[in-house]
């Protein structure tokens, strides 16, 4: 843990460029790390953050997931994210109607259409980018589909969750900065809101709204705070990361031919590379937990109060979990990972994500059966818990 030769920063734009190394020696070397500069401690080995993803009383969200949110205070946020049962349970169960598999089967034929929208835009050109033409637009589009945001404004709703996520050189808490975004976004969510309970409608919003809660024995519907903090989880969080997974995919599959004549070839392995991409690379590969008691941790004590990383993105390059790791191959047989974290915080759009990159590789592959990147060109976006491609110029 001390070995100074080894170290971890998530704000550091050429370590998170190249983290695969780093994260080696850490599993390797020092399981559990600790990081003075930043006072976070992390694990990197894949049994050490299923542990910890499963066991929330000790690791804990209530106090923020993202390292720079974090403190000695509660998060106070109705955000379902940062808080632990029996208030998530109680917001899980009710949300979860929204992504019931009847909502999510129906949106196959649109997130297909608006990848084929898109995808047509670009056949013909020699030169596109896979993210900003592409990979970037459909999860917002996809969002605002179910939330039923009016297409005119989905754009500006992207852009607003692209800019509060983005983080400058050398910044680590980017609050101040985006201020007048965030009040942007949430304002034109509350105004949305307002209007929806007024006019429902045939969509997730209306779900959320006319949900009903049963807390203390009585039954109650979700707050405009609680259905704001929900709508700003999907819109940012659900963005960005279905975003990263479909840079990944041009990018991966552009240095690894092979796997992608596989996939053309035989379109029925696309389910199955998908998991193989979001183990490889995974586009959220930091969650943040709050320590709430003393632990042991490979022959350390880890104190109460300590702020400590679950590095997903290391446990899915793990030898221990997974034979020969740092090798891409759509043909892997993969009865788990961890990218869409483990136990009572399992990502609730885990189906939706894998539909929509499903959906993005079959529509690339029926327009592009082969492609090579601009890698000068190319420039990975910087925040400290996602990680993938802001820009991937391919040139087909």
């Amino acid at each position: 843990m001390t070995n100074p030769d080894i170290y971890y920063d998530p704000y550091d734009y050429e370590l998170d460029a190249h983290p695969h190394p780093a994260w080696k020696r850490m599993r390797d070397e020092a399981p559990l790390y600790r990081n003075d500069r930043y006072n976070f401690y992390a694990l990197s080995r894949f049994q050490d953050v299923l542990t910890a993803s499963t066991d929330f009383e000790t690791f804990s969200s209530r106090h923020g997931t993202v390292l720079e949110m974090m403190s000695e205070e509660e998060f106070p946020h109705s955000m379902m994210i940062v808080r632990d049962p029996p208030e998530h349970t109680r917001l899980r169960k009710l949300v979860s109607h929204a992504f019931s598999p009847r909502r999510i089967a129906a949106l196959e034929k649109d997130i297909r259409a608006i990848a084929a929208g898109y995808l047509d835009e670009c056949v013909g050109r020699s030169r596109f980018d896979y993210v900003t033409d592409f990979g970037a637009k459909l999860p917002m589009m996809v969002i605002g589909t179910m939330l039923g945001v009016p297409r005119e404004d989905r754009e500006q709703v992207r852009c607003w969750a692209d800019q509060i996520m983005h983080r400058e050189p050398g910044e680590t808490d980017n609050r101040e900065r985006t201020k007048d975004v965030q009040q942007g976004l949430w304002g034109y969510f509350a105004r949305y809101v307002a209007e929806r309970r007024t006019n429902p409608r045939d969509d997730m919003m209306t779900d959320l709204i006319e949900a009903e809660l049963v807390e203390d024995g009585s039954t109650r519907r979700l707050t405009d705070i609680e259905l704001l903090s929900f709508i700003g989880l999907l819109s940012v969080a659900g963005n960005e990361t279905v975003a990263r997974l479909i840079g990944w995919a041009g990018a991966t599959l552009a240095r690894n031919p092979g796997e992608r004549t596989k996939l053309v070839a035989n379109p029925s392995l696309i389910p199955n590379a998908i998991e193989e991409l979001l183990r490889y690379e995974a586009p959220s590969p930091v969650q943040g937990r709050w320590v709430t008691r003393d632990v042991e941790l490979h022959g350390r004590t880890v104190p109460a109060k300590s702020r400590i990383l679950l590095l997903t993105g290391s446990a899915g390059r793990d030898e221990r979990e997974f034979p020969d790791p740092d090798r891409f191959d759509v043909e892997r047989t993969i009865d788990r990972h961890l990218t869409f974290g483990y136990g009572v915080h399992f990502c609730l759009g885990a189906s939706l994500a894998r539909m929509e990159g499903r959906i993005a590789l079959e529509e690339t592959f029926r327009r592009l059966p082969e492609w090579d990147v601009d890698w000068d060109a190319a420039a990975m976006v910087h925040t400290s818990t996602v990680r993938g491609w802001e820009k991937l110029p391919l040139l087909t």
